[in-house]
């Protein structure tokens, strides 16, 4: 069923079918019509001080204004991550900004931290029945200089804080200029050290600590990986996502669309995000908890990369060429 409703979908332009979606996802659990929002029943695990019901998580980006939370809760995730969200609302970059490459099962997207604003994220939150494991992802306004995003996260972090199980600080986005200088060396360290100091402020404040995980890109070399994981150990950070979009798009600039700008997602991704994986359990090992995401188009794909040192993994892409099928598929592999 979902394979004719996908074809029916990929008919429409990639942002088009995106949001048809996502609303005839909301507007079936509203009308009752899918039961109540809840994960499929799993292997239950602890991960950053938190009860997961199964290790199958949805990737930020799918849901940026946190819209459709019921609808997707409806799909079996163990947790959701919504966002990224930035303080102040922004169109992103101008369309088209997103394009499917079927051929690969990719998606290249350059959306730019398209979202409604922190403000908005945090009312619909409030209305959503979904009560399970809430990540938000946070990230910088285009018009905040490199120089000052400590601001921005700063602001999102005290704003989203009392909500969310757990922040993602997303440092790793290609579609936004400069972000990605924020994963190295003392720009890294500095927005670390400012953010976990308002983090223990916030706990104090709230009575309730919020995990903070950073994401990373899969576009680091291993000498950037040893220096970066060294830095998210001193700094106490509570868990690594790994990994974003990738910049490299050899396999596919053969494809229609294959030389588009922006992040590369899906099928290609999927050796080149595990190996990130592994190069980080092995600085890491069991001090810092990883979430997996890259190319997951399976649950065989799902199980290489909690074998390669994830003890979640989250889907995206695969998400939107598998379906609901895929969730349940991974969570019964991961049981």
């Amino acid at each position: 069923m979902y394979n004719l409703l996908r074809d029916l979908l990929f008919l429409l332009p990639a942002e088009t079918a995106h949001t048809v979606a996502l609303r005839s996802l909301q507007t079936t659990q509203q009308l009752g019509l899918q039961g109540k929002p809840q994960a499929l029943e799993g292997r239950s695990l602890n991960v950053m001080g938190l009860s997961f019901p199964n290790p199958i998580g949805l990737a930020a980006g799918l849901d940026k204004n946190g819209d459709y939370l019921d609808g997707l809760a409806s799909c079996g995730f163990g947790f959701l991550e919504i966002g990224t969200v930035t303080p102040r609302p922004q169109p992103g970059n101008d369309k088209p900004r997103l394009f499917r490459l079927n051929d690969a099962k990719a998606i290249i997207n350059r959306m730019g931290f398209n979202n409604q604003g922190v403000d908005h994220l945090l009312a619909q939150v409030a209305k959503a029945r979904y009560q399970g494991v809430l990540g938000i992802n946070i990230g910088k306004n285009l018009t905040t200089p490199v120089a000052q995003a400590v601001d921005d996260y700063l602001l999102a972090l005290r704003k989203v804080y009392a909500h969310a199980h757990y922040v993602t600080v997303n440092i790793s986005s290609p579609n936004t200029p400069g972000l990605r200088q924020l994963q190295q060396g003392d720009e890294l360290i500095q927005l670390l050290q400012t953010l976990k100091q308002a983090q223990a402020e916030l706990a104090e404040q709230h009575g309730r600590y919020v995990p903070l995980a950073v994401k990373v890109a899969p576009d680091l070399d291993s000498e950037a990986i040893k220096v970066m994981a060294q830095a998210l150990l001193e700094c106490g950070v509570d868990g690594l996502i790994a990994t974003n979009t990738t910049l490299d798009k050899s396999v596919v600039e053969h494809m229609p669309f294959g030389k588009e700008q922006g992040g590369l997602s899906g099928q290609p991704l999927m050796v080149r995000s595990t190996e990130v994986i592994a190069a980080f359990y092995a600085e890491l090992g069991e001090a810092l908890p990883i979430i997996g995401v890259g190319g997951i188009m399976s649950s065989a794909d799902a199980q290489a990369k909690l074998a390669a040192g994830a003890k979640l993994v989250q889907l995206y892409t695969g998400f939107i060429y598998e379906g609901p099928p895929l969730v349940k598929a991974c969570v019964t592999a991961t049981t």
